[in-house]
């Protein structure tokens, strides 16, 4: 057959009848005269794309009617989208024709068409499955069967990649970003693609990409499926394309947030390593760095210890995710240059600063300063008049608590240096009893201090008998008689851990505690927190490890 050497501009007719004399048949003179005839179809696909981009698709369709059936059976045509440049080509026209916002069922069904047109050009089976038909086909190409359909997604992944970030198609330089609508069509595109690791980089750049639209231009379709993708582990995308996901859809931040609190309830925290690994994976502590993610996983966090009415493992949860956005924030910081205002711009900012500091910045002699800083500061907010209501009260509180680390090394800090307890008992105080309703903080604070006194005097006999020390705290086996058995069981395992004389009897008698007040899961918190610093940090001897480790083991079957 003889090469046509005009085609008129545009003219669908012409190329309709050429695909309908092609058909889907393979005989060796349809390929010749496809294959003949490839450079000016191409040429033709691509001043269709050129026309039909700038324009509406409903617009499209109706000014040129023939092209949904054109370019259907030229999808169909193994010998047509067996060249890449007019598979590329074709997939951008029929980009063009996609409604994004579908007004009725005839475009619902061009869409679902449209749709599996994608899921056929890059669908290996398709290929498999005629193995007779297309297998010279293919292998005057250079290619497998194998092979091919991995070729195919990689050349197509670069063909977006071109277009969307606007550089050069086909050797021309293309006037312009590609438009919204168009963007919207191919993110829909890519449904059923998104865990083909070849479609990854294209991923992320649909991820970063804004375009200058005033709305969201991606398919929310899309957002949601890749989120969901992400979080059950079937792809991995960088940091920035989770951050700019999130961002720009924040469902799926909270879906991401309320997943990893989930994933960490269901799990028994042996240790605060294991817990640390899986928040980190999730990538909300490094997200967490923009002031609008983490306001809102804060605000999560905050609504789930309501709900769960402050059980230890989620307030251990929420203090562990707060150690991890610090680090990630102090990375990142050069970069973002956020204020702490932008992460708590309702809360006392000097209290913010020093509650921000990470303990290990500090020389471990600062530290009892450093919390009487802090306490001080937090008792004359609490005590304002103007701002102690229950609900300020409770930001206030929740902002202290988060940061749990300063409340540990507070409560060791008693027992292990030479401080003025006053301002420390207090902090604690605060932390176990901030409502202080019918004066309960004052109540604790006595008797927590009677509890710390008696403990001093026992503190370097490297003898103790379980009845001397019950003797000393016997308001921790009287749970009517104690105000707050939680701030003197925390005293008291501290005292334990850390004394001379505690270690003989530690184990006999944390058990017994956590019988008598039934504070095992608050105890198993208290503990694997201990561990995690000590190990980090390196601050204790070998035995004390041992000791925390062996204790928890045994404690863990009890809860």
């Amino acid at each position: 057959m003889a090469q046509d050497t005009t085609v008129p501009k545009l003219n669908f007719e012409y190329w309709l009848d050429k695909a309908i004399e092609w058909g889907q048949t393979t005989t060796l003179e349809s390929q010749k005269n496809v294959c003949l005839h490839l450079p000016q179809l191409q040429e033709f696909l691509h001043q269709v794309y050129e026309t039909l981009k700038y324009m509406d698709s409903l617009v499209g369709i109706q000014q040129f009617p023939l092209t949904g059936q054109l370019l259907g059976r030229l999808s169909w045509n193994p010998f047509v989208i067996g060249y890449d440049e007019s598979q590329k080509t074709l997939m951008w026209c029929l980009c063009c024709l996609y409604s994004s916002e579908p007004q009725n069922p005839v475009e619902l069904k061009a869409n679902s068409w449209i749709r599996s047109l994608l899921c056929h050009f890059l669908s290996s089976s398709k290929w498999e499955s005629n193995e007779a038909e297309t297998g010279t086909f293919l292998s005057t190409l250079g290619y497998t069967s194998a092979n091919y359909h991995s070729h195919v997604v990689k050349k197509m992944v670069s063909s977006l990649l071109t277009e969307v970030r606007g550089y050069w198609f086909n050797g021309l330089k293309v006037q312009g970003r590609v438009s919204a609508s168009c963007v919207n069509a191919v993110s829909r595109f890519c449904l059923p693609l998104i865990t083909l690791p070849d479609l990854t980089p294209f991923l992320e750049t649909l991820l970063l990409y804004h375009g200058g639209a005033s709305k969201e231009i991606l398919s929310l379709e899309l957002l949601e499926a890749v989120n969901e993708a992400f979080l059950k582990k079937k792809i991995s995308l960088t940091e920035s394309a989770i951050l700019s996901l999130w961002l720009r859809h924040l469902p799926s931040l909270e879906k991401a947030t309320v997943y990893l609190l989930d994933q960490l309830v269901s799990i028994q925290l042996n240790s605060l390593e294991e817990v640390a690994g899986v928040i980190k994976k999730s990538l909300l502590p490094q997200a967490a760095s923009h002031p609008v993610i983490f306001r809102i996983v804060n605000e999560i966090f905050k609504n789930t210890l309501l709900e769960t009415n402050g059980t230890p493992e989620v307030m251990t949860i929420i203090q562990v995710f707060t150690q991890l956005f610090l680090q990630a924030h102090q990375n990142k910081n050069k970069q973002h240059n956020f204020p702490l205002k932008a992460y708590f711009p309702y809360h006392h900012q000097p209290l913010v600063t020093a509650l921000f500091r990470c303990p290990y910045e500090l020389p471990t002699t600062h530290w009892p300063q450093h919390l009487k800083h802090i306490s001080d500061m937090l008792k004359a907010l609490v005590e304002d008049t103007n701002i102690s209501s229950p609900a300020n009260l409770f930001e206030i509180w929740f902002l202290v608590a988060c940061f749990g680390e300063w409340l540990d090394i507070a409560a060791e800090q008693l027992l292990k240096a030479a401080v003025e307890p006053d301002a420390l008992l207090w902090l604690l105080a605060f932390y176990y009893s901030p409502q202080n309703e019918n004066q309960q903080r004052t109540q604790t604070i006595v008797e927590a201090q009677a509890v710390y006194n008696n403990l001093m005097t026992f503190f370097s006999c490297t003898v103790l008998s379980v009845k001397d020390l019950e003797a000393a705290v016997h308001s921790v086996t009287g749970i009517e008689k104690c105000c707050n058995q939680h701030l003197i069981t925390h005293l008291l395992t501290n005292f334990l851990l850390f004394s001379s004389g505690g270690h003989m009897i530690a184990q006999e008698f944390i058990y017994h505690i956590a019988e008598t007040t039934d504070t095992s899961k608050e105890i198993c918190s208290l503990l694997i927190r201990t561990a995690y610093r000590m190990d980090h940090n390196g601050e204790e001897n070998q035995r004390t490890v041992t000791l925390l480790n062996e204790i928890l083991q045994k404690l863990m079957l009890k809860v």
